[in-house]
């Protein structure tokens, strides 16, 4: 049976789960040229500091959590709609940020538009693969959806990768930027193919707060904490502590991305087999062991050594984040419709950002005064919480 055969028979027939993978394939190329170059960029064009990074960063999360008053005043539209919705901002902004002179206050700008698209997005193409998938494959559906996106993302990865290894100048920034834009424009054209099977019942209200929710409400808050601290902060410490340039670090996210796709499928399957209880718990006690090592490496080994172990972190993190996706499943599991999936994890989405909004700020005013020692932590601090908490979870 080839792969198309095997992904096939996890979704239902009738829905349009090719038009959705093959959107989201584009559209992580496109983002895997952007974020290749995006964090050296910031550092070596515009001149911006951990600090400026932080408040970035602030902006970059801030439409999460206005994504819950975003849904409610859209709260007629159904999963597919929402989603063409994010892929043309996505596409605007990722033009505008082509276009755009190389300052602080104008890339803040773009940014945020961008994020808001992405946001919105998070939060409808989970909601899609949950529903487009045949009851209890919904794990391995997610896995399939991270895979595709990490084949996109390996790919925009390699482009500058190669294209640093034969002329590494910032003359490479704009361009690049403009590709993304064109191959975000050609995933927002394939999105219109979605047509809206999904079904959205017009009396819900338009915030939605359950009390059989609360769990998986904290389990965002904590989970958002701890990986804010590695996706903003973990590229900038690899830039500005050991130097490393646009290729180098397009290299560490191309093999994050090999990694993850490889693996997405195996962690869906997982928590499907096993349960998200015990998968949750297991993500964040092996993050511990990632955060000791990327704050006190250099400490502990030479510059040389400890630059190669914090990128061995940094991969290692990327892997136990595809444990985000049974949180997905512990809502799929405890709802009563697909409605109310679909609302709980985009109001979930909100709820995370309550916190990483916060962490973007207070840790670059860490990593500047009390050092990325620190930083590092409270992130595992903040994942020991994480699996304390899921530990209370009674699974169905």
């Amino acid at each position: 049976m080839n792969p198309t055969q095997q992904i096939s028979n996890i979704f239902r027939a009738e829905s349009r789960w090719r038009a959705l993978f093959a959107s989201l394939l584009l559209s992580t190329i496109g983002y895997g040229l952007y974020k290749g170059i995006f964090d050296n960029y910031m550092a070596e064009v515009a001149q911006m500091n951990e600090l400026d990074r932080g408040i970035t960063e602030f902006f970059r999360e801030l439409p999460g959590l206005l994504l819950i008053v975003i849904l409610a005043i859209c709260y007629r539209a159904s999963a597919e709609k929402m989603y063409k919705w994010s892929m043309v901002i996505m596409a605007a902004g990722m033009a505008l940020q082509a276009w755009i002179a190389p300052e602080k206050a104008a890339i803040i700008m773009v940014v945020f538009l961008f994020s808001t698209g992405e946001h919105i997005q998070i939060g409808m193409r989970n909601t899609l693969s949950l529903e487009y998938s045949k009851p209890g494959h919904g794990g391995l559906a997610l896995g399939y959806q991270n895979s595709i996106m990490q084949i996109g993302n390996l790919i925009g990865y390699a482009v500058v990768i190669g294209l640093f290894a034969w002329m590494a100048s910032a003359s490479l920034f704009k361009p690049l930027f403009w590709a993304a834009a064109a191959l975000m424009a050609g995933a927002m054209l394939i999105s219109f193919r979605l047509t809206s099977n999904s079904q959205t019942d017009k009396t819900k209200s338009r915030f939605y707060f359950r009390k059989k929710f609360r769990k998986y409400y904290w389990l965002e808050m904590f989970y958002g904490a701890r990986k804010q601290v590695f996706f903003t902060f973990g590229p900038y410490v690899l830039i500005l502590f050991y130097g490393a340039d646009a290729g180098v670090i397009s290299m560490l996210f191309a093999i994050s991305a090999i990694a993850c796709f490889a693996l997405a499928p195996l962690v869906g399957k997982l928590i499907d087999k096993i349960g998200y209880k015990t998968v949750m718990i297991a993500d964040t006690l092996l993050l511990v062991i990632v955060c000791f090592f990327y704050g006190f490496a250099p400490h502990l080994f030479s510059m040389q050594t400890a630059f190669v172990i914090c990128c061995v972190n940094y991969i290692l993190d990327s892997v136990i984040s595809l444990a985000s996706m049974a949180s997905n499943v512990y809502v799929q599991d405890i709802s009563d419709s697909p409605e109310e999936m679909r609302a709980t994890i985009s109001t979930g989405i909100s709820v995370n950002h309550l916190i990483t909004v916060f962490i973007a700020l207070l840790g670059g005013w860490v990593w500047n005064v009390l050092g990325i020692e620190t930083l590092f932590v409270l992130s595992a601090i903040l994942g020991l919480c994480n699996s304390a908490y899921a530990a209370t979870i009674r699974s169905k």
